[in-house]
């Protein structure tokens, strides 16, 4: 964490982000609206992950977003890839802290689980439940960084929200509200689990988010998260959901995410 924030310092000597911006599948294109941005690839920082899904890149951008300095993070882990991925996620999240980030905004694509939330459909995440099998925090805990037991109430901070709803009313963008339930993937869901998820609470069903939400409340870093829905859950729809329809429906959406994290980040 220390080194690769201090590689990032070298490379953008007097920069310091307000925001950090972790980009999901497909939906990467947000960080060519950084200006003066400078690019570092993962591999040159020690403890960040080489990405190996399609639609992550793994590059770093740092500049300024709407006025805002920010740090984009194109490319994201996943629990599904093996490996310590909780590793990473710490040492990406912390980074952004180290570097005296103050807001996390978070991106992902999801599966929706009610009907008339359809694919194209942005949704701002109010709360999660984390069905992925692990906790990024498991291990020694470094009171310097945060509490042995955080807490998790308001994860989801209502007064970003408030802001994300503002920037969407301005854009003329409808944000929905949902709680996010994460899985481990790589498998998509069975129709019987997403019936589960649906009496458990769940709106969306994806498979990230959560963890970097987790490692970043611990490290006092406000939160918010928006889904962009590409497909209706398994059993919901005749067709089954794929990776490639993720992709392209991100990319079709991705230009009202871009404005409506435009809005929010002028303003954070």
């Amino acid at each position: 964490m220390t080194e690769a924030a201090e590689i990032i310092a070298r490379h953008c000597p007097g920069w310091r982000p307000r925001l950090g911006l972790m980009l999901g599948s497909g939906l990467s294109g947000l960080a060519a609206r950084v200006e003066q941005a400078v690019e570092i690839p993962y591999r040159a920082l020690p403890g960040f992950p080489e990405p190996t899904v399609a639609g992550h890149e793994g590059t770093l951008v740092c500049g300024t977003l709407a006025g805002t300095p920010a740090l984009c993070f194109k490319g994201r882990v996943h629990a599904y890839e093996g490996g310590d991925p909780g590793a990473s996620i710490r040492t990406m999240v912390r980074t952004l802290r180290r570097l005296g980030g103050e807001t996390l905004l978070l991106t992902n694509a999801a599966g929706s689980l009610r009907p008339e939330i359809g694919p194209g459909s942005l949704v701002a995440i109010t709360d999660h439940i984390n069905l992925m099998g692990f906790n990024p925090l498991t291990g020694p805990n470094d009171e310097a960084i945060g509490p042995r037991f955080p807490s998790l109430r308001d994860a989801y901070d209502p007064d970003l929200r408030a802001s994300l709803a503002r920037a969407a009313e301005a854009e003329e963008i409808t944000l929905s509200e949902g709680i996010y339930l994460a899985c481990p993937g790589p498998s998509f869901e069975t129709p019987a689990e997403i019936r589960a998820f649906r009496t458990l609470g769940a709106d969306l069903v994806g498979m990230s988010t959560v963890p970097e939400v987790i490692v970043a409340r611990h490290c006092g870093l406000r939160v918010a998260a928006i889904s962009v829905v590409t497909n209706l859950a398994e059993g919901m729809e005749h067709a089954s959901p794929s990776h490639a329809e993720t992709l392209a429906v991100a990319a079709l959406a991705a230009g009202r995410l871009e404005s409506l994290v435009m809005g929010f980040a002028a303003h954070v």
